[in-house]
């Protein structure tokens, strides 16, 4: 494996900590700047986001260690794994509780900002363990000009090595 450059380790590092830090941020805008009731639709979507942008930091962290250490995959892999598969059934509970609040009459800031979460876990999801949906820099923004598809996700290719 060749040796990572400095602004590749800076960029893995910088999205390890950008993930870890929205956690807290999302947190508090919601419920302390825009003041968001915490009904169940709106607490499950918020957690389902806040357990995404976890395992998104956590993953990050581990490929910096990788890259800096020459290892062919990051290690945990095997937990990102059965990851996918629980966060899966987390998102479908998550459907059904935002289903029920919905069902039962919920609306306004009780149910709205609870799906448009639940919305944004699906694809934080999606974005880490199947194709890469953020581009964010130049590189992958002309890539996906260059290609007009999306691309595997950096976790999903990692999860698909079997080293």
């Amino acid at each position: 494996m060749a040796s990572p450059t400095v602004p590749v380790l800076r960029r893995v590092r910088t999205l390890a900590i950008l993930e870890w830090v929205n956690i807290p941020l999302i947190s508090w805008v919601l419920v302390g700047v825009l003041g968001v009731p915490p009904s169940p639709a709106n607490l499950t979507g918020l957690l389902l986001v806040l357990v995404v942008l976890a395992e998104g930091g956590a993953y990050w962290w581990l490929k910096f260690a990788q890259l800096t250490s020459r290892s062919p995959v990051p290690r945990g892999m095997g937990a990102y794994r059965v990851l996918a598969r629980v966060n899966l059934a987390l998102l479908a509970g998550g459907a059904v509780v935002v289903g029920a609040s919905l069902a039962g009459g919920a609306s306004g800031t009780r149910m709205w900002p609870g799906l448009a979460l639940w919305v944004f876990a699906v694809l934080e999801h999606v974005n880490y363990f199947h194709v890469q949906l953020m581009h964010d820099t130049r590189a992958d923004l002309a890539r996906l000009v260059r290609t007009r598809r999306l691309h595997r996700s950096h976790l999903a290719r990692d999860l698909a090595r079997r080293i």
